[in-house]
């Protein structure tokens, strides 16, 4: 979902709230969670390179992830309120991003299936113009039921599964693969709107004290 664009003249003083609000990525699920949501924003795709480096831990791999991502957009639009996000999901210790191709999605569901992984989102807010940034991240652990290749085949017969990380989506046909999930439903999708919520409205608040 791709929002028109608004030539509003911005600068420091203006109130927050009435700021635009870009989301830094092309998702459109994550356009979908934060349009459900409530919340008015246009939508500028951030080309930052994504890290790739091993770390301990996962959840600042993402959220350093998705500070570059925001940063990229905010320093193109500094008036704004940019909001970046990274999803990986890890099992065994490893990261699990998009699969190359449909050889690897297999490989990666057949991992998945019958276990339980971990989905870590990385989430930061960016505003270039008042130097303000904040990053943080949420993990949601989902359980797979049991698949073989003809399930597999089956659930990529209607799902698209190149374009996710860990070649799967909890929204599209996720009651045939998911068995349980304890956290978050929406940081497995993308964007883990319950905490986006509560640090969106932080974000303005400091922002208002210190503008």
């Amino acid at each position: 979902m791709r929002l028109e664009r608004r030539t509003v003249a911005y600068d420091a003083r203006a109130p927050l709230r009435t700021r635009l609000l870009i989301l830094g990525s092309s998702s459109p699920r994550r356009s979908q969670l934060m349009a459900e949501d409530g919340y008015t924003f246009e939508v500028v795709a951030s080309e930052a390179e994504e890290s790739n480096f091993i770390v301990s831990d996962l959840g600042e791999l993402v959220a350093g992830n998705a500070l570059s991502k925001a940063r990229w957009v905010a320093e193109r639009h500094p008036e704004a309120i940019v909001i970046g996000a990274d999803t990986l999901v890890a099992i065994d210790g490893e990261a699990l991003g998009k699969p190359r191709d449909m050889d690897e999605a297999v490989q990666m569901m057949g991992r998945l299936a019958g276990r339980t992984h971990e989905v870590s989102t990385g989430v930061a807010l960016c505003c270039t113009e008042l130097s303000r940034f904040e990053k943080f991240y949420v993990v949601t652990r989902v359980t797979f039921k049991e698949l073989d290749r003809e399930q597999i085949a089956g659930y990529f017969a209607k799902v698209n599964p190149l374009d996710k990380a860990g070649a799967y989506g909890a929204q599209e046909h996720g009651d045939e693969i998911i068995e349980r999930i304890d956290g978050s439903w929406s940081n497995v999708v993308g964007l883990p709107m319950e905490e986006l919520r509560v640090r969106y409205e932080a974000f303005l608040q400091s922002m208002e004290v210190t503008a």
